[in-house]
């Protein structure tokens, strides 16, 4: 009698025994995997075409996102920031130039060759006055970790980012100080070298050359390894508002700017575009990169509401575009950084259903790495073309949410989030990996 009900239940949802079967039989293995079972799992996948769910496990539980967190920070980006990011708002008056920050953190990063506000600001002769409206910017978000801040993924967040707010360093075997070069075998690539103040340190524990930043202070600590094959290293330096950023810039074009705290109008100032949005999310949700998607939500909050506050934001979001999400979230960043972050798997196929919804899937097909690509460059390889997702790990957290086609040309959105596993991270994402290549292989 159970197996009869049970068959009319699978008849009502429309899917074929073949589905049933796949669906059912491949988590079980998932679930039943030894390094799985030592943490919490949640599995949601859904078809957008029939508007049904193929299969929910605690898919109603709240997990720690870590970086799935930037598909609802690309959406408020998509939504707000239109075809260009604005690089700066100007005022080009008859005796000065006045620029107004936006927020973009595309700024003399290396990502993009075009820089058009530098180009504009090198090409002026007039006095540049560079705008702080004192926004109260927290240069780093609620729950970060403190020991984090001599990462690379941990720039801090500002009004005026240069740089990627990223010292980059080389490292060289001279000892010599000369106007370019730091004489414990650092070349400083850009900035200038005497903003910084760089200790040495021997007898380094670490197989790498390693640099400590000294907490509120653009002071590092530097131990070195004479062994070491590192060539290069990034490392966040302090912003002070944009006070450091202003500083480097005039250093970078060779003439003073004044810095000045007001309140100005924006309306007395026109937009200068800088990069492509599209090209822009591309690198963001390839390379996951932390100060792009914080950046996004500045620029967002500027764009919606007049000033930049992620908090203020986040929370506009939550209450209009958002407001009819499955699970009420616990969302405190743009990047997914903070472990404060709670979402449900069914609120990540509810964000990847409105992006394909609003913006389509060959959008999303740019700007979602596939597999052998970005941060899935070890991963899908022979998947390749038929999955599209967003990467998500932090210390005993993995995620994996995005949109996947089957062999048979159905499309899934699907959400994997596993919390408080102990063991090895590369065997979770293999895990993942073989049970989506099982389902995009036979359905």
């Amino acid at each position: 009698m159970k197996k009869k009900y049970f068959l009319i239940v699978l008849v009502l949802f429309g899917m074929t025994s073949s589905v049933i079967a796949q669906i059912l039989k491949n988590p079980q293995d998932l679930l039943n995997n030894p390094i799985i079972k030592t943490g919490h799992l949640g599995i949601s996948i859904y078809e957008p075409a029939t508007e049904k769910y193929w299969y929910n496990y605690n898919a109603e539980k709240l997990f720690i996102p870590a970086s799935n967190t930037k598909l609802f920070t690309l959406y408020a980006g998509m939504k707000f920031l239109g075809n260009q990011l604005t690089g700066i708002y100007y005022n080009d008056t008859r005796d000065t130039f006045f620029v107004l920050p936006s927020g973009d953190p595309t700024f003399l990063h290396d990502d993009f060759l075009n820089q058009p506000v530098f180009e504009l600001l090198k090409k002026t002769q007039k006095p540049i006055v560079i705008i702080n409206q004192d926004q109260q910017i927290q240069p780093y978000g609620k729950g970060w970790t403190w020991d984090d801040q001599s990462e690379a993924y941990s720039a801090q967040r500002n009004a005026f980012p240069i740089y990627g707010n990223l010292l980059q360093l080389k490292w060289t075997k001279k000892n010599k100080i000369h106007k370019d070069s730091f004489a414990y075998d650092l070349n400083l690539l850009n900035g200038d070298i005497t903003d910084f103040d760089f200790l040495k340190k021997t007898n380094s524990e670490s197989l790498e050359n390693v640099i400590i930043k000294i907490p509120g202070k653009n002071k590092f600590e530097i131990s070195l390894n004479g062994n070491s094959n590192q060539l290069t290293q990034e490392v966040p330096f302090e912003t002070n508002s944009i006070e450091t950023g202003v500083h480097l810039l005039q250093q970078k074009l060779g003439k003073s700017l004044i810095l000045k705290w007001d309140k100005v109008k924006k309306e007395s100032f026109k937009p200068l575009y800088s990069q492509k949005t599209d090209t822009f999310f591309k690198i963001m949700m390839h390379r996951s990169d932390n100060l792009y998607a914080e950046q996004t939500l500045l620029m967002a909050s500027e764009k919606h509401l007049g000033f930049m506050s992620e908090t203020d934001m986040i929370d506009t979001l939550l209450k209009s575009t958002f407001k009819d999400i499955p699970q009420q979230p616990r969302w405190v960043d743009g990047s997914g950084l903070s472990r404060y972050n709670l979402f449900s798997p069914q609120d990540f196929i509810y964000i990847l259903n409105k992006l394909q919804t609003d913006y389509g899937y060959e959008k999303l097909e740019y700007i979602l790495p596939t597999g052998g690509k970005g941060t899935l460059a070890n991963y899908f390889k022979s998947d390749s073309g038929f999955i599209f997702a967003k990467t998500g790990s932090m210390t005993n957290n993995i995620t994996l949410c995005g949109m996947i086609k089957t062999r048979k040309n159905k499309t899934l959105l699907f959400s994997l989030m596993l919390n408080n596993y102990v063991g090895s991270g590369k065997l979770v994402r293999k895990q993942f990996e073989n049970y989506l290549h099982e389902i995009i292989q036979q359905n």
